[in-house]
């Protein structure tokens, strides 16, 4: 994203949504902002709007949670800022910190690991790119694979592994390569619900050590709230920011014994308000289709 200019980042922009969403922590920087972002497709029938007016500011260090329909360009935001798409409106900034590191890694809804790489090969492929000694490469690589339990299939191929342990690799791999912004795109959508609640929980453990900035996508109500600070819902298609909500719950988060807080179901079922209606708009336009 060299293209992409780095902007200081000091104060916010104007607000362009009715429901403006809760400022940036005090004493925390915006790392990423998104100014009036609008991003359209040409199609055989016409121009086709995705994302419409997205104005947004994530702190430094934040865990920041993006819910919405089928359709309403929640990973088009994503490949926005990894700039595998280039907005038609607006602007998105990134405020880096340091030159020798990564802007950014993606871990994808299925796993993007090399089919002829090891477990080893593919976790540290990011920094044997990057030319990074090897005595240090040993020493990140074997720290993160220990903390995702992966030690002793150092060895193995990714036929070799379940699901889960894949996508275990996907986020050793991007933890290990450092970069400045963590970008999620449902990573744990295809997991059964006792792989999806125990990645949940390594997760967290292993952003406990680092506090990246991570933008995560997801259809779960549930995992916005156990692993976010924010929740942003977007509207059915044109995806426009529809309400950004505080999650309250303290750090570090026991996944099973917040699910009993009476203050997390009602979070749940608010959230679920919201969406009810764009999920049920975004079905009747599909079936219009």
């Amino acid at each position: 994203m060299t293209d992409r200019p780095t902007a200081s980042l000091q104060e916010p922009p104007a607000r362009h949504s009715t429901d403006p969403d809760p400022p940036v922590p005090p004493g925390r920087r915006t790392k990423i902002r998104f100014d009036a972002v609008r991003k359209e497709f040409t199609t055989r029938k016409g121009s086709v709007t995705a994302v419409d007016d997205v104005s947004l500011d994530i702190a430094d260090g934040e865990f920041f949670m993006i819910v919405g329909p089928s359709g309403c360009g929640k990973t088009t935001l994503l490949r926005m800022i990894a700039g595998l798409e280039e907005p038609t409106g607006g602007r998105i900034d990134i405020a880096a910190t340091s030159t020798d590191r990564p802007e950014m890694s993606m871990i994808f809804q299925g796993d993007s690991l090399f089919p002829w790489m090891t477990v080893w090969d593919n976790a540290s492929y990011g920094l044997r790119m990057r030319n990074v000694p090897k005595t240090e490469i040993h020493d990140v690589v074997g720290h993160y694979l220990a903390r995702t339990g992966l030690s002793r299939f150092a060895d193995s191929y990714p036929h070799q592994l379940s699901g889960g342990m894949r996508q275990r690799v996907g986020i050793a791999r991007a933890f290990a390569n450092d970069p400045e912004v963590l970008l999620m795109d449902e990573p744990f959508s295809a997991l059964d619900e006792q792989n999806k609640l125990l990645l949940q929980g390594e997760l967290l453990r292993i952003w406990e050590e680092t506090r990246k900035t991570v933008l995560f996508i997801t259809h779960s109500v549930d995992e916005a709230v156990s692993l976010g600070d924010r929740v942003m819902v977007m509207t059915a298609h044109p995806g426009r920011e529809k309400a950004t909500l505080d999650v309250p719950f303290s750090r570090p988060r026991d996944m099973l014994a917040l699910r009993t807080e009476p203050t997390y179901g009602e979070l749940v079922f608010h959230i679920w308000g919201l969406l009810r209606d764009e999920v049920n708009q975004a079905q009747a336009e599909e079936m219009r289709r």
